[in-house]
């Protein structure tokens, strides 16, 4: 077991408000975006005890440490001790940047997840993983701190535009690919998201990841199966983010996906047949990443400095089968170059 509470339901925010009674902060400060202090603070705000609340802006072009600056600042005009608690109230970027935030101010104070996404709920809020994006590079800098618990309420999601909703499922259809078989071929009958019990796909999620991470809390072995997508997938949302047309993050670990699930297909690690499933899915929900071969180089630089490379290779989790991966593959600059060439021509680019 995790060693913090995950309390998944509609009555979250009422078992928060219970929690907050047991660890009897000396003062609370509530983090937003300007989105979640809009449409979900209001609803959280009545269960916890007196507080302050600092609101940044949204997006993940806003998770670095010139934010971090501001909080830290904000947190040190209060005069917050080290019996603080911080609750982070958002998506993944919150969860992330608020809890690095707490985990590093006078060397650390405790804090609460509170996700708002289906995202965050999935995945990004279980696990204790935090940072911020640094020059380019995807949660570059970061540390693994722990809350004092999480608490999921399925009711946030209606907040979400369907975009924001299903770059969340990118994440659920990763969990299933790295250790869900049978929930895999249910996975695909999904034809609108809305319609589909997302608590209970919340609560699956949820215990698959609580599981793996109990075995590797620091992603030293079979924690790193959750990275797969994410080594072309994060190379893929820094590039864009730097562009006019940013992807959100789901719609680039979906392409990762794609990616990563080709390169497993070029190994012999899944059956054509397997790889095809995957992209059928992921068509049906994700526009493509418009990679030309002029990005070759830019990608090949930010997969150069992933967080997961050892030793100067570039390492990335493959499928060993649907429900089953392969960590640490050491990929060559040969096959990144044609896995490009091939997702191209899937597409039509070039």
């Amino acid at each position: 077991m995790l060693n913090y509470p995950i309390h998944i339901g509609p009555d979250a925010p009422l078992a928060l408000g219970k929690a907050m009674e047991e660890l009897g902060p000396s003062a609370v400060l509530v983090i937003a975006d300007d989105n979640t202090f809009l449409s979900c603070y209001p609803r959280l705000r009545q269960h916890l005890p007196d507080h302050e609340i600092e609101v940044i802006r949204s997006g993940e072009q806003h998770k670095h440490l010139q934010t971090c600056e501001q909080i830290w600042a904000r947190m040190t005009a209060l005069s917050l001790d080290r019996k603080a608690v911080v609750v982070n109230l958002g998506g993944g970027v919150i969860g992330d940047l608020g809890g690095f935030v707490a985990s590093t101010y006078k060397r650390g104070i405790r804090f609460v997840q509170v996700p708002t996404t289906l995202l965050s709920q999935v995945d990004a809020s279980v696990g204790g993983k935090l940072g911020v994006d640094f020059r380019g590079f995807k949660n570059h800098i970061g540390v693994f701190a722990d809350p004092q618990g999480v608490y999921i309420d399925p009711a946030f999601l209606e907040t979400l535009s369907d975009r924001e909703l299903y770059s969340g499922f990118a994440e659920v259809i990763k969990h299933h690919l790295i250790a869900d078989q049978e929930g895999w071929l249910r996975l695909q009958q999904i034809e609108d998201l809305r319609k589909e019990n997302l608590a209970a796909m919340i609560e699956h999620s949820v215990a698959i990841k609580s599981h793996i991470v109990e075995k590797d809390p620091f992603e030293q072995g079979a924690r790193k199966s959750l990275n797969f997508g994410h080594t072309f997938g994060h190379a893929l949302e820094s590039e864009w983010l730097e562009r006019s047309s940013p992807f959100l993050h789901g719609e680039a670990i979906a392409a990762g996906m794609v990616m990563e699930a080709y390169m497993s297909l070029r190994r012999g690690l899944i059956y054509p047949k397997d790889y095809r499933e995957i992209k059928q899915l992921i068509d049906r929900f994700y526009p493509e990443i418009p990679i030309h071969s002029a990005d070759n180089e830019s990608l090949l630089s930010r997969m150069d400095n992933d967080k997961k490379n050892e030793h100067g290779a570039t390492l990335c989790t493959l499928l060993d089968g649907i429900g089953f991966f392969m960590v640490n593959a050491a990929l060559s600059r040969e096959e990144i170059l044609d896995t490009f060439q091939h997702y191209r021509e899937e597409y039509g680019l070039d």
